[in-house]
């Protein structure tokens, strides 16, 4: 059993919930209300843009310079490819540069940044592969599992065609191979600090749908 084995054994019933959330349900099946779509979308390139942005903090705790490359290059193309197609569902969803200006990150998407934040500031470049990898990981379990379904409308099937994308998922195994490299040559104390990153951040992916679903707010705005 891999590292990176552990951790899914770890989280297994995050995952699963994950996986049969209501929200992503909603766009396999193709009943998610646009509205709920389009609140997770304003809330996700907030997301992206923090976490290229931990890409590339993760970039310079690298000793490696190929893997400062590597880790920077997927901080450019990981948000640029994401934002290109959150950029064409803003137009679709006909979000307005003034939702853009009044935006404000929900609670949870607040709190996961800074949670990735945490983790590669306080650790080291396993802490930060560990806390980054969920989000590849279940968006690509999302797509693969998925790849065969075509909901209505067609932004729901544009969605899982970019995480069922043989690039996405060859980035995934990528990041997964990384996390299992880095963690060879420490003691078991280091390596359950590193899967603590990783748990949270996995907690977090699954709140993320909570959010969206329910469309969450702060308590001063209720």
């Amino acid at each position: 059993m891999t590292f990176t084995d552990e951790l899914r054994a770890a989280t297994k019933e995050s995952w699963k919930k994950s996986l049969k959330h209501p929200f992503v349900q909603g766009i396999v099946k193709g009943d998610l209300p646009l509205e709920t779509f389009k609140f997770y979308i304003l809330q996700d390139i907030y997301y992206l843009k923090h976490y290229g942005k931990i890409h590339a903090i993760a970039a310079s705790q690298a000793d490696d310079f190929k893997l400062t490359a590597l880790l920077a290059d997927k901080a450019r193309f990981t948000a640029e490819a994401e934002l290109t197609v959150h950029k064409q569902h803003a137009e679709i969803l006909h979000i307005t540069q003034e939702d853009i200006d009044n935006f404000k990150p929900a609670p949870t998407a607040y709190a996961y940044t800074s949670h990735l934040y945490r983790a590669t500031m306080s650790g080291n470049l396993a802490h930060s592969v560990a806390a980054i990898l969920p989000c590849y990981w279940l968006y690509a379990d999302i797509g693969k599992a998925n790849e065969s379904a075509t909901p209505e409308p067609e932004i729901y099937r544009n969605w899982i065609n970019m995480y069922a994308s043989d690039w996405f998922q060859d980035a995934t195994n990528e990041m997964i191979d990384l996390l299992n490299r880095l963690v060879e040559t420490m003691n078991d104390h280091e390596k359950e600090k590193v899967k603590e990153q990783f748990i949270i951040a996995k907690e977090y992916e699954l709140l993320f749908w909570e959010m969206s679903y329910n469309r969450e707010s702060w308590l001063s705005e209720k």
